[in-house]
C-alpha cells in the first residue's frame, strides 16, 4: 500500500488504514535514517521569504532565486514533473518540481515525501501558464518528517472538542484559526502601545497569594510545601496594583492570567487574561474615556473601521458609548425604581417580577443587581456603560458624593456581555476595612465568592492613596468581539478541557 496513492486529503481514513499509514511513515523515516539522511538532524534553514512576500512582490521577484520553508499540504506527481503546495506562517504558495532541474535522485526522494512533511525550497519565482505565482524548484530539502497524516479535506478537523484538544492540528488545517490568534496578538500589542504612549508602565504582580481578594470569585487553592501554608491563585491583580499607586507609580497596568474556580461556558474559562490598570488623580469618568479609546483603536487596528458585525449584530465601537445608571437601566425594562424602595419593598417587587432572591434579608441594592442580570444585561447590544452600582456589590469602589448607597462604578456591556469593570477607587482605609469585614461576614454565612480581609492592602491605604481610577478589561472577550468568535475557547490557544477517561 503506497501512501502517495491514497487521496489523503479527500477521503475519510479508517482505523485500519490509519494504522497502516502510521507504519508506512515510520518505515520511510527508518529508510532515510539508514541512508544517513535523518530529517530530525536538521538544525537550521535559511528561510529568506514567506509565501505572502513573494505573492505581494511578484514584479520585483520574478525570475529571482528565493528560499522558503513550510509544510507540504498537497502533492501531484505527473511523471517527470510535479506540483505541490506548501503552507508557511503567512500563507501558502505552489511549487513546481521537475526531475531534470533538481536531479534524478532528489526527485525520486521528493516523490516519497508525505503530506504534512516540512520542506525547504530554493527556486525561481515565476507564473504558470494559468497565471499562478509559483516557485520553480532548484533544490528541495526535507527538514522534518510528519509521522501522522493530516485530517482529510472534506471532513477535516471540525469537531470542536477535538479542535481544542489538538490545537496544533487545528492551526495547520484551519487558516481562519491562525488568523484569530494573529489578531489576538495585534490587539494586545495595540493596548500596550496606547498605554505606553500615555505614560503607563507595565508591572508584574504575584500569581500566588496568601489571601484571595480583589474580586468576588471562588479561588483555586494550592499548598506551599516549604512554608506549609495554603495559598490562592490570584482572582484579580487589583490590590497589588493599587499598592503600586500608593508607592508613587501613578500609572500602572498588568496584562496577565487570572484564575477562578468557577463554571465553564461560552464566555468563561477557569484561567483567562485581563488587563487591569490604575491611574492616580482621575475617576471612573476618566476610565470610561480610556476604555473607549482602547477598544476603538483595537478595532481600527484589526478591521480598519469601528463598525463590526458580531454574531449577526452590527455594532459601532466609535466613542462615545452610551451611559446609563444601573437603576435607570432596570427601570427602563421593568418600570420599577428599586433605589426609591425599602429593602422589604424591593424584595416584594422582585417576587412580582419572578426574580429568585435566595437571601431573604437581601438589601434593595442586591435586589437591583439581580433585576439587572435578569432583565437588562442581554439587551445591551451596542456599547453601554452601566454606571453607579449599589455599595453592597462594590466593596472596592468609592461612594458617590451625596449618595452613600451608590458607588462610582461602571461595567461596560457589548453584545449582551460584560467587557470591563471600573471604579473611582475607594481610598478611605476605615471605610475599606469596614467593607472587608462585611465581606468576611458574607463568607462566614457561606458565600464562597466573598472577599477575604487583605491586611497588607489595608496597611497600604493607611499610608494614603491619591484619588484613583481603575479598570479591568477582559482580553479574551475583546478578542472574541473583534474576531466574531462565539465562544471563549475559540480565542484561547489551549482552553481548559476535561481529561479523556
Amino acid at each position: 500500500m503506497a501512501e502517495e496513492n491514497i487521496p489523503v486529503v479527500e477521503k475519510e481514513i479508517t482505523e485500519a488504514e490509519l494504522s497502516e499509514l502510521l507504519q508506512i511513515r515510520r518505515d520511510k523515516l527508518k529508510s532515510l535514517q539508514d541512508a544517513g539522511m535523518d530529517p530530525f538532524e536538521k538544525v537550521r534553514y535559511d528561510q529568506q521569504y514567506y509565501s505572502v512576500d513573494i505573492l505581494n512582490n511578484y514584479d520585483e521577484l520574478e525570475d529571482k532565486v528565493v528560499s522558503l520553508a513550510g509544510r507540504m499540504m498537497s502533492k501531484r506527481i505527473m511523471g517527470k514533473a510535479s506540483f505541490a503546495h506548501i503552507l508557511d506562517y503567512k500563507g501558502g504558495i505552489q511549487i513546481y518540481v521537475k526531475r531534470d532541474d533538481i536531479g534524478e535522485e532528489p526527485y525520486a526522494l521528493f516523490k516519497t515525501y508525505d503530506i504534512g512533511d516540512i520542506i525547504g525550497v530554493v527556486g525561481k519565482v515565476f507564473k504558470t501558464r494559468t497565471g499562478e505565482i509559483s516557485i520553480h524548484a532548484e533544490k528541495i530539502e526535507l527538514l522534518s518528517k510528519s509521522l501522522r497524516p493530516l485530517p482529510e479535506k472534506f471532513h477535516g478537523l471540525k469537531d470542536p472538542e477535538l479542535r481544542y484538544r489538538q490545537r496544533f492540528v487545528d492551526l495547520i488545517v484551519n487558516p481562519e484559526v491562525r488568523d484569530t490568534f494573529v489578531k489576538r496578538s495585534e490587539i494586545i500589542a495595540e493596548i500596550r502601545n496606547r498605554l505606553n504612549a500615555q505614560g503607563f508602565i507595565e508591572v508584574e504582580t504575584p500569581v500566588l497569594n496568601t489571601t484571595a481578594s480583589g474580586a468576588s470569585a471562588r479561588p483555586f487553592i494550592t499548598h506551599h510545601n516549604s512554608l506549609d501554608i495554603d495559598m490562592y491563585m490570584r482572582i484579580a491583580t487589583e490590590l497589588h496594583l493599587k499598592m503600586c499607586i500608593v508607592g508613587g507609580l501613578e500609572k500602572v497596568y498588568e496584562i496577565g492570567r487570572i484564575f477562578r474556580n468557577e463554571g465553564m461556558d461560552a464566555t468563561h474559562n477557569p484561567e483567562f487574561t485581563t488587563i487591569e490598570l490604575y491611574q492616580a488623580y482621575t475617576d471612573y469618568n476618566g476610565m470610561m474615556a480610556l476604555s473607549e479609546d482602547l477598544i476603538s483603536h483595537c478595532c481600527m487596528k484589526v478591521h480598519g473601521t469601528t463598525t463590526i458585525n458580531y454574531q449577526g449584530n452590527e455594532i459601532c465601537l466609535a466613542a462615545p458609548f452610551r451611559r446609563l445608571s444601573m437603576n435607570e437601566a432596570v427601570k427602563e425594562q421593568t418600570g420599577v425604581d428599586f433605589m426609591s424602595l425599602t429593602d422589604e419593598e424591593a424584595r416584594a417587587e422582585a417576587k412580582r417580577l419572578h426574580i429568585e432572591i435566595e437571601d431573604k434579608t437581601a438589601t434593595k441594592g442586591k435586589v437591583l443587581a439581580e433585576a439587572f442580570d435578569e432583565y437588562v444585561e442581554d439587551k445591551l447590544i451596542q456599547p453601554t456603560f452601566i454606571i453607579d452600582y449599589p455599595v453592597e456589590i462594590s466593596p472596592l469602589a468609592k461612594r458617590k458624593p451625596g449618595q452613600p448607597e451608590i458607588t462610582e462604578r461602571f461595567e461596560l456591556f457589548i453584545a449582551g456581555h460584560e467587557y470591563a469593570n471600573a471604579f473611582s477607587e475607594l481610598n478611605d482605609p476605615i471605610d475599606q476595612r469596614g467593607r472587608f469585614v462585611q465581606q468576611a461576614m458574607e463568607k462566614a454565612k457561606g458565600d464562597d465568592e466573598a472577599m477575604m480581609i487583605d491586611e497588607d492592602f489595608c496597611l497600604a491605604l493607611e499610608y494614603g492613596m491619591p484619588p484613583t481610577g481603575g479598570i479591568g478589561l477582559g482580553i479574551d472577550r475583546l478578542v472574541m468581539l473583534l474576531t466574531d468568535s462565539s465562544t471563549i475557547r475559540d480565542v484561547l490557544l489551549f482552553p481548559t478541557m476535561k481529561p479523556i477517561a
